[in-house]
């Protein structure tokens, strides 16, 4: 236990209301109480520990299982320090005070406080982001929902497609280019469709800038003879489609915006400061094969402590390439890491993938691991392990990536 803290807080953090203990070095419980979740309760929360502490914020510290949120923020600009805790490692503490499983906030409160006061080296000390990367990271995580948004729009699109106009999959099949909207847009029926005049097919082809085909291979694909539908069917699936594409377009204009603006700010971020002639983070990042502007707006976003503390071991943990053993007895076996950032881990996913067909190290790399019999999966993380150590290194040294330096 750290001899600088005095006292220990547990916060039971709650969408509401929030529930909060307050205990000494000796474990005692000083006092307790329920703060609302509003800005004046959260002042008031922190006079509060004030008043408790004789006015020395550096001698309480505080436990909660959110990395971030207005309490954390509040306490932390307050000179509190603040640690975080895993969920899961918070049930396994509660088991101390009651084998039998009770639970309620007053507990979880108490568990919080105690569990800091005697195991501190089980929580991680929270630290406030730069505003720009706060402001990264809600605009990656935004184009992320889109995405998940318009993937679930174009699937409705095409289930309509193909349900009574199953032409247009041939044309595109996921259905997920503007092209093919406005192409629908002018001849929402099969029987109107295939009256389009070559002329017109043509001039929306080049409207779009559309190469693969030709207005005669468009125009054939349309003449082909249409499904048999009971009447009223094809038109009311019609209506249905043309009612998804001003959603449609809104989401892909959305997404586009936000592509262009998370590009400013990962090129603000690469810039070197003016007093400085050091490589920064984002810069690092992008220097790396298979690493692009979303996966490195991901990783800065999502790891930005890992990545400031230069932490090898916290980024494998986090993004899920480090694995898990379990082991008793002759009995030993080794899993894929759950407790884990989705995001993190999709991110080191990809950028693992495209390294392995544009890097050749790590294209050669990749297949020895498949010939010694690992799956795709397994060879994936075990490059991504490999790139977060290079990424270590860089970061440490402030260098960007050289082929030649890593293959030597």
């Amino acid at each position: 236990m750290d001899s600088a803290f005095q006292f220990f807080a547990g916060i039971d953090w709650g969408s509401d209301k929030h529930r909060v203990c307050l205990t000494g070095r000796d474990g005692q419980i000083l006092a307790e109480r329920w703060i609302e979740h509003s800005g004046d309760s959260l002042a008031e929360l922190a006079a509060w520990l004030r008043q408790h502490t004789s006015d020395s914020p550096s001698l309480l510290a505080a436990a909660i299982e959110i990395p971030r949120g207005a309490i954390v923020e509040t306490l932390l600009e307050h000179g509190f320090t603040v640690f975080s805790i895993n969920p899961k490692q918070l049930d396994r503490f509660r088991d101390r005070y009651s084998p039998a499983g009770a639970k309620d906030d007053r507990r979880d409160a108490f568990v919080l406080a105690d569990a800091l006061r005697t195991d501190m080296h089980c929580f991680r000390a929270v630290k406030l982001d730069e505003p720009a990367m706060i402001r990264l990271r809600e605009l990656s995580r935004l184009d992320d929902e889109l995405a998940q948004e318009q993937n679930r729009a174009v699937n409705r699109l095409r289930e309509q497609f193909h349900r009574f106009f199953p032409q247009l999959l041939q044309l595109c099949e996921s259905a997920d280019e503007s092209w093919l909207w406005a192409l629908f847009e002018l001849a929402p029926l099969p029987a109107r469709a295939a009256k389009l005049s070559e002329a017109k097919i043509a001039r929306l082809l080049q409207q779009h800038r559309i190469r693969r085909l030709t207005a005669a291979e468009v125009r054939a694909v349309l003449k082909t003879k249409p499904l048999t539908l009971a009447p009223g069917a094809a038109e009311a699936a019609a209506e249905h489609a043309l009612l998804l594409l001003p959603r449609l377009r809104l989401l892909h204009q959305q997404r586009a915006d936000l592509g262009r603006r998370i590009n400013a700010m990962l090129d603000e971020l690469a810039t070197p400061a003016q007093d400085k002639n050091e490589h920064r983070d984002a810069a690092i990042l992008l220097s790396l094969p298979g690493l692009g502007r979303k996966i490195a707006a991901t990783m800065l976003s999502e790891a930005s402590q890992a990545i400031a503390d230069r932490d090898y071991h916290a980024l494998r943990c986090y993004s899920g390439a480090a694995p898990i053993t379990r082991q008793s007895g002759k009995k030993k076996i080794v899993l894929m890491r759950r407790g884990i950032n989705t995001r993190l881990r999709n991110a080191l996913y990809h950028w693992a993938r495209v390294s392995v067909v544009f890097d050749p190290q790590s294209k050669k790399r990749y297949a020895a691991m498949r010939a010694c019999g690992h799956s795709h999966g397994r060879a994936l993380r075990g490059m991504a392990d490999r790139w977060l150590k290079t990424l270590t290194s860089m970061l440490t040294t402030r260098t960007l990536y050289d082929a030649q330096r890593r293959a030597a």
